[in-house]
């Protein structure tokens, strides 16, 4: 038995990094390169939340860390909408579902429908949360949110809560004429130099559809607005949404995670992997420097739709939660949340 299982990691292992030459149909461009990764399996699956918070899904993890207890905030599929809930573990295995922190906001406010996917740091005595609102979703019972993805303000003492919505703070609203015009919403926050640099997900639609990228915005005072790069990260056509930043001391490089959006031969987009980028200059990035790390092809589990990574360094280890949903399914719903591991340092096969 134990042999068996040893087996079955390393072609796990094996699968991940296999190299393959990636090509859609439209044009957008692909990866060649891979990430090694060992995988857990699904740790958190969806449905039996506290108040029916997660009865249609469970997605967007984000994986927060004090003292021995790990944090994990994800988007609760529930009965009333997608809202940001909460998970503890000690082990990244085996969790508690805490249920909800946040609300949905009052009629007519930006976070009417959803109040989900937070991503948070800590600075003083409050944890700083920015959160995913917006004033439209799909029709019930899913209620998938709608443009446009908006960043919001919320801070706590506590990672359990409970968490002050601040609504007189308005980080970096969506842009006329902009490569942010339907899609502003947040990122991983890190602070570098005396600035926190935050990574949010950008997107913009015309004639020809959705372009998703990852821009910059900087800021000093976390209940200020931030100053966004008139650029972004990496060209529109990279098609990517969401970020995980990890910074490896020993060789002083950064990667960043993020999920993509595929499209298959149908034309129906949807998020099918996750890719890793990274760079020595945190404020300079190249697209071709990138890999896969976690798509149909690695997974055991998940042969569709694979969403948004966190990352967090274990150990000698990395990490990798990330949602996903059981079988060949591509939809939004129905989804649970996954973890693999990535041997550091991170080694890229060609």
């Amino acid at each position: 038995m134990k042999k068996a299982c040893i087996v079955s990691a390393l072609m796990l292992i094996f699968q991940c990094s296999l190299a393959f030459a990636q090509t859609y149909i439209d044009g957008r461009p692909g990866v060649t390169r891979r990430v090694a990764c060992m995988e857990e399996g699904i740790v958190l699956m969806y449905r039996d939340g506290p108040d029916s918070c997660d009865t249609y899904g469970a997605r967007e993890a984000v994986l927060n860390r004090e003292g021995d207890t790990w944090y994990l905030f994800y988007d609760g599929a529930g009965k009333d909408g997608w809202v940001a809930c909460l998970a503890e573990s000690k082990d990244l295995i085996n969790w508690e579902k805490k249920g909800p922190i946040l609300s949905l906001g009052a009629p007519g406010s930006n976070d009417a429908k959803s109040a989900s996917s937070p991503w948070v740091i800590r600075d003083g005595k409050y944890w700083h949360m920015f959160y995913v609102g917006t004033p439209n979703t799909t029709p019930p019972p899913y209620r998938i949110p709608a443009f446009p993805y908006l960043t919001m303000k919320a801070r706590a003492k506590s990672l359990r809560g409970p968490w002050e919505k601040q609504y007189d703070v308005v980080a970096f609203p969506p842009k006329k004429d902009s490569y942010y015009t339907v899609t502003s919403s947040p990122g991983y926050v890190v602070k570098h130099q005396g600035t926190f640099i935050q990574f949010f997900s950008a997107a913009t639609e015309d004639a020809t559809g959705i372009k998703r990228t990852l821009g910059m915005a900087r800021t000093k005072d976390l209940n200020a607005s931030w100053e966004v790069s008139e650029k972004p990260i990496f060209p529109l056509s990279e098609q990517v949404e969401n970020s995980s930043v990890f910074f490896d001391k020993n060789n002083k490089t950064w990667y960043l995670f993020t999920n993509h959006i595929g499209i298959n031969d149908k034309r129906q987009e949807y998020t099918d992997a996750i890719w890793v980028y990274w760079t020595k200059d945190v404020n300079h990035w190249n697209a071709a420097d990138k890999a896969v790390v976690m798509d149909a092809k690695a997974s055991s589990w998940a042969k569709g739709a694979i969403g948004m990574p966190t990352v967090a360094q274990v150990g000698s280890r990395l990490a990798l939660l990330y949602d996903a949903a059981e079988g060949t399914s591509i939809d939004h719903m129905y989804r649970s949340i996954g973890l693999a591991w990535i041997d550091l340092p991170i080694r890229i096969s060609e």
